[in-house]
């Protein structure tokens, strides 16, 4: 049986990667506020400037979102005249997004947010890769958990 220690706020990892996002969040703002972006919207565009053309699937897959999310960002972005819809020739359920001119151009002002986050959070090049290697491998093992049907109903989990 586990001790009543193990029930302290402090003693669970999901509080401070929980705190820590909200913070990241806070910081991005004043940041994307200057390009007259949401978070979720920025996210929208990093994967675009990647790779323009992207199916709406395409855009969830990578970002982890479902379309009833994504549908709206990007319906506000094809409205702020950043990107384009198009549906597909070939299936017409498909709707393939692409970059305007006006989105292509922000780039280029977006290009100075990581370094200006970098320099808010006062961590050395190395620390902030070792932290997003970290953070991406606990990704993968809580997908994993997810994915193999690990985590129950009831909050347990069963062992690897």
């Amino acid at each position: 049986m586990a001790s009543d220690d193990s029930l302290r706020l402090d003693e669970q990892i999901c509080f401070p990667l929980y705190a820590a996002t909200r913070a990241m969040m806070q910081v991005y703002q004043p940041l994307l506020t200057a390009l007259s972006l949401t978070y979720p919207q920025y996210l929208v565009m990093l994967v675009l400037w990647e790779n323009e053309g992207l199916s709406v699937k395409q855009i969830g897959e990578r970002l982890y979102l479902d379309s009833g999310t994504l549908t709206p960002l990007l319906k506000r972005l094809e409205g702020a005249g950043l990107v384009s819809r198009e549906r597909s020739t070939e299936d017409e359920r498909v709707v393939h997004i692409r970059l305007t001119a006006d989105g292509k151009r922000l780039k280029r002002r977006a290009a100075d947010i990581p370094v200006a986050l970098a320099c808010k959070l006062g961590k050395s090049p190395a620390e902030l890769v070792r932290l997003r290697a970290e953070l991406k491998e606990l990704y993968a093992d809580l997908h994993a958990l997810t994915l193999n049907g690990a985590a129950t109903d009831d909050g347990a989990t069963a062992p690897r």
